[in-house]
């Protein structure tokens, strides 16, 4: 009769197993009994995992960037309970665009001088591939457009937020996603 190995033992080397089939150690611990079996239902699941979580980018990340390279700055205050991205087009040109965590602020401290339209959206698990909100997007965009100015040693430095404001002056409108600059 065989000997089947102790229960800690086998759930254990489940779990290296898994670990060094997703790549998050080199070498099954010590102990822990050699098992192939569900190896690649469980590669599949950690793999997923992981890539899910890779894809929100940190607050403040740079998504976009073209027409950089200015000593203007803009500050994005969300305060609603959903990511965004704010991006700011010039003309028909998508100039930059930045990632900006529910309850963060973040700052693009290089805009050049000129007038930009701002979009945003807001969502949840974000495709930095696509540019876009896999689960309930909003898109929107200002009504007014922002002008950046560094005359001598003066810069601009606007700050918007992407959450209602008690005497907050800024209008925004609906945006078809397709007409979104993702």
């Amino acid at each position: 009769m065989q000997r089947l190995p102790h229960r800690t033992s086998l759930r254990a080397g489940v779990v290296a197993a898994v670990a060094l089939a997703g790549g998050l150690i080199t070498t099954a611990p010590a102990g822990a009994a050699p098992t192939t079996a569900g190896l690649s239902a469980a590669t599949s699941v950690t793999v997923q995992a992981e890539s899910a979580a890779a894809a929100r980018p940190a607050n403040g990340r740079i998504l976009y960037h073209r027409l950089g390279g200015g000593v203007n700055q803009l500050k994005i205050k969300n305060g609603t309970s959903r990511d965004g991205v704010v991006a700011l087009v010039r003309g028909r040109t998508k100039a930059i665009s930045i990632y900006v965590r529910a309850k963060s602020t973040a700052t693009i401290r290089d805009v050049r001088d000129g007038t930009y339209r701002i979009y945003f959206t807001t969502g949840s698990r974000f495709s930095v591939s696509k540019g876009r909100f896999a689960r309930s997007p909003v898109y929107q965009r200002f009504n007014d457009r922002l002008r950046f100015r560094s005359p001598g040693r003066q810069y601009t430095i606007y700050t918007l937020t992407l959450h209602p404001v008690r005497g907050g002056k800024a209008r925004t409108t609906g945006v078809n996603p397709k007409d979104f600059p993702a």
